[in-house]
């Protein structure tokens, strides 16, 4: 037994993977392709894509948000999860990236529930609360760059409704946040959004020790 959460070996993450996890062919396609990319530590974990899309589900999420797509794993995850009229709005700055994600969403036949916009996310969600869409998302996914975490975050808090879901990533950023040697501005940035989230009385908030952490926002 144990009152903390417990520290997993390889030999306990295989088999928590292999008592637990359930993912689809395609999904278990595109993390294999990711995993040659040269950028592929960015690849969210498949517990964590496994867990989010159960989020989903039991929330009834219908209409979703999502600041940084890389190659789609998370949005791909996400979609799968939402029901047939169901929509994602997607945020990301790089053609390159994304032309792996499209082609896994096309392939999956949820191409029709995503919606990729292309620039700088910041730019996208105020041009998504001047079209009047504020409360009108049920769930939201951060994992894109850290310096801006505070800004995608405020923006999405005001564009999901009450009783609507916030998931950030990255909240541990490999332990070096609890390390005060480490002060790169990265970890700093992160450093100073958890700080300021804890304190945040608009949300319930859960930080949990998933993957590379990922905090659970609930708007009041």
């Amino acid at each position: 037994m144990s009152n903390k959460t417990l520290d997993l070996t390889n030999q306990l993450y295989d088999y928590l993977l292999s008592n637990s996890l359930r993912e689809p062919e395609l999904l278990a396609q595109l993390r294999q392709k990711t995993a040659e990319h040269p950028m592929a530590q960015m690849q969210i974990a498949p517990e964590q894509g496994q867990f989010m899309a159960l989020l989903v589900q039991l929330m009834g999420a219908k209409k979703t948000l999502e600041v940084g797509v890389f190659t789609g794993y998370s949005s791909l995850a996400v979609a799968l999860a939402l029901p047939a009229d169901g929509k994602i709005i997607a945020c990301d700055v790089s053609e390159e990236y994304t032309a792996i994600a499209r082609r896994y969403w096309q392939a999956a036949g949820v191409a029709n529930k995503i919606e990729l916009r292309i620039g700088p996310a910041v730019d996208t969600l105020d041009q998504l609360l001047a079209a009047g869409e504020a409360e009108t998302f049920d769930f939201a996914f951060i994992d894109a760059d850290k310096s801006n975490y505070w800004n995608y975050y405020e923006r999405s808090l005001q564009l999901v409704r009450p009783g609507g879901l916030i998931a950030i990533d990255n909240v541990l950023w490999s332990g070096r946040v609890a390390d005060p040697k480490v002060q790169d501005n990265r970890t700093e940035s992160i450093r100073a959004f958890n700080a300021k989230l804890h304190q945040d009385q608009r949300i319930t908030l859960s930080l949990v020790p998933i993957a590379d952490g990922l905090t659970l926002a609930l708007k009041q």
